[in-house]
């Protein structure tokens, strides 16, 4: 093994800390839908896709090789740097957590190198066009081509169950929905779990036990690999609720068709070595198959909230990381703080989760701020619609007085007349 420094080593333990806080944070990109329409329990889903994160983690590297290599000028990056990136992304990952919030991991991880970069060695330290071009580019065009796929793709699959009694159709999709929410589980491994190799390949060659532009070695990747699987395996159940039945209902049928434009999008990013949020692929794509069932419809109250928090990530990360770093050039001191500040934290967020626990038993139950009240069309339609007493879909029976009886309201009481006088 390379020679390891202490400080060098707290990096590397911050690192695989990110990268089990990634594994519990995005467990919902592969298994909400799967949780959400029964087609997995929840602890099954879990553990399954805990297992082909592992699995995933060795089936390529190019990922890493992204962060490792072209994000930010290896030269004069310091463990330091590093470290200050790896504060702000957990960060921001337990906080979003917190909230139930799905946002990018991955965003969270290269907005804190941006940033703790930048403060230690100027603007010109980030790459600017790989930045443009493997990171925000993407960021806007997944979740748009897996959202159009999603909904392409869920329309067709109404169309082909259609010819299928219901039952057999939504048996059969339960059953896809297993091996789609696989592919997006090892997809996960082969790109998120190499950010968290590249970022340790990046701090081994700034402290000086890797040669500038070495490929990550096993060990990395086999503690990376490990790192995400665990993480992966407790299920970041606040979020698994918000993407399963926070954003839209999903039936079989939506949730097959969601996972598998997803998997392929993210399988297909990770082999161009895009550094790929998975999140933006998935919630795309739920949102895709949410409006790809006639009557089908997205929350898009719960949706602005997760596009802001998008939005926020690399900003909010880099700011975090910037102002890490600042405080650890004073020395041993400064990364002492930094260390007790990002510990306490931690801590923090775990003991306010505390207050309203959500775990596998309580998961799929639905939340008062899920529902949304009717819109104005919404509201008319219903006022001008003939109840079901009165006709029946496919009737044309007779309307009673009783019927209409109940389709007018009621008319307040008329006033006695005054009594004669005597």
């Amino acid at each position: 093994m390379e020679h390891i420094t202490l400080l060098l080593g707290i990096v590397i333990i911050t690192a695989l800390v990110f990268d089990f806080t990634n594994g519990f944070h995005d467990t919902a990109n592969a298994m909400a839908t799967t949780i959400s329409t029964g087609a997995l329990k929840p602890k099954t889903a879990v553990a399954m896709s805990a297992v082909l994160n592992l699995v995933g983690a060795f089936m390529s590297v190019e990922v890493a090789k992204t962060i490792s290599k072209g994000l930010i000028n290896e030269e004069g990056i310091q463990p330091e740097v590093i470290f200050a990136a790896l504060v702000g992304a957990i960060l921001w990952n337990l906080v979003t957590w917190l909230v139930g919030l799905p946002s990018s991991s991955s965003h969270a991880l290269m907005g804190g190198l941006i940033g703790a970069a930048v403060a230690s060695a100027g603007i010109g330290a980030v790459n600017g066009s790989v930045v443009v071009t493997k990171v925000l580019i993407p960021a806007v065009a997944a979740p748009i081509v897996a959202g159009v796929a999603a909904m392409l793709a869920a329309r067709l699959t109404y169309k082909l169950g259609g010819k299928v009694g219901e039952r057999t159709s939504t048996k059969g999709y339960r059953a896809g929905q297993i091996a789609s929410a696989g592919l997006v589980s090892l997809a996960h491994g082969t790109n998120d779990a190499q950010k968290t190799m590249g970022i340790i390949t990046l701090a081994l060659v700034a402290g000086g036990a890797l040669e500038s532009g070495a490929n990550p070695p096993v060990w990395v990747i086999v503690s990376a690999g490990l790192a995400i699987a665990l993480g992966t395996s407790l299920g970041g159940w606040r979020i698994i609720r918000t993407m399963g039945s926070g954003l839209t209902d999903l039936q079989p049928q939506q949730g097959f068709a969601a996972q598998t434009s997803a998997a392929s999008v993210i399988l297909a990013s990770s082999s161009l070595g895009f550094s790929l949020s998975t999140t933006h692929a998935c919630s795309g794509a739920v949102m895709g198959a949410g409006l790809g069932r006639k009557g089908g419809v997205v929350r898009w109250s719960t949706a602005t909230r997760m596009f802001i928090a998008w939005g926020l990530t690399l900003p909010a990360a880099a700011l975090v990381a910037s102002g890490a770093e600042l405080v650890m050039r004073t020395g041993d001191v400064g990364v002492a703080a930094v260390a007790v500040f990002l510990v306490g934290s931690c801590f923090a967020i775990w003991v306010i989760s505390r207050r309203q626990v959500v775990d596998h038993h309580n998961v799929n139950e639905v939340q008062p701020d899920a529902v949304e009240e009717p819109g104005v069309v919404t509201t008319a339609m219903a006022a001008v619609t003939v109840p079901p007493t009165v006709a029946a879909a496919g009737t044309t029976a007779a309307v009673t007085d009783e019927d209409l009886k109940a389709t007018i309201p009621a008319a307040a009481p008329t006033p006695a007349a005054p009594a004669a006088a005597v």
